[in-house]
């Protein structure tokens, strides 16, 4: 069984001023996507900032966010690293604290070979009994999981359940879905290739634009769903150009200011990222506002 099914927001974590983890605005966010008819939240992700969180805040956060949520849609707890035993802790931490399940990055900077990838989720997946989405996003990481991989690792073992499609390459994730079969749900990783995945046999995205487009993201995969595909196009074409100013810089700078334009403080970001460029935003606050999100001043 799935873990689900259509869009799963990718969220953002505000913060204060000071750099610590702003609760009481992550909650608005968290009403404000769910309220907008988001499937799923994908907690600590890349968009949530993970990587500059210690393992104490990495862990209070997702604990948080499955309390606050408390069952109203699946969390599923970011829970990779470079090192295994390192995501093995935190995949089961995430575990313990209820998540229903865990996304789990390739290992970056020191990469892996495909051996090493199918020995690193293995111990990983191996270590809980929650099931795991394997996070493919090699413009990132520098590891890409190949097809015939991807497709091993969800037919041997048991709770290897996903993939996160990310690496933009249509293609390969055709393959993928190929080897696979039914072994292997695929979700979008890009906001651009949600309608092109779908008709690839996936079963929905894990979105950045769901943050401020919650609504819009859950109807471009419903209609999909229910075979209105001129429906869903026009919403993929319609949303294109606010994707674009989305990534207009490094994922998550302009979501951290698109939520400021819905009313939602995202705070600052963590060095190394930095605040958005001027002419980005403003880009970024005309694309929200052609696409119908109402916008504050």
């Amino acid at each position: 069984m799935s873990i689900f099914k259509g869009a799963g927001v990718a969220i953002a974590t505000p913060f204060h001023e000071d750099g610590s983890v702003n609760y009481e605005e992550f909650d608005r966010l968290i009403d404000y996507d769910i309220n907008g008819g988001a499937d799923a939240i994908i907690v600590c992700g890349t968009t949530g900032e993970s990587a500059t969180m210690t393992l104490e805040e990495h862990s209070a956060v997702v604990r948080h966010c499955i309390e606050y949520v408390n069952h109203r849609v699946p969390i599923i707890a970011g829970s990779g690293s470079n090192d295994t035993q390192a995501a093995i802790g935190l995949s089961k931490q995430a575990e313990a604290d209820g998540a229903d399940g865990l996304l789990v990055v390739t290992p970056y900077y020191n990469k892996a070979t495909q051996k090493g990838l199918i020995a690193h989720y293995t111990a990983v997946a191996e270590s809980v009994h929650t099931p795991c989405i394997m996070y493919n996003v090699p413009s990132r990481t520098g590891c890409n999981i190949q097809p015939a991989t991807a497709a091993y690792l969800g037919k041997n073992v048991k709770n290897i359940v996903a993939i996160k499609a990310a690496s933009g390459n249509i293609s390969q994730i055709e393959e993928t879905k190929a080897l696979a079969g039914d072994a292997l749900d695929i979700y979008s990783g890009n906001d651009d290739q949600v309608l092109p995945i779908l008709a690839c046999g996936g079963i929905g995205v894990i979105s950045v634009l769901a943050n401020v487009a919650p609504k819009e993201t859950h109807a471009m995969c419903q209609k999909f769903f229910d075979g209105d595909i001129a429906g869903s196009r026009d919403i993929q074409y319609r949303a294109l150009p606010l994707i674009h100013a989305l990534f207009s810089e490094v994922n998550p700078i302009p979501v951290k200011e698109a939520l400021n334009y819905i009313g939602i403080a995202g705070g600052p970001l963590r060095l190394p990222l930095t605040t958005i460029e001027p002419e980005h935003a403003a880009v970024l606050k005309q694309a929200m506002i052609d696409f119908g999100i109402p916008v504050v001043d």
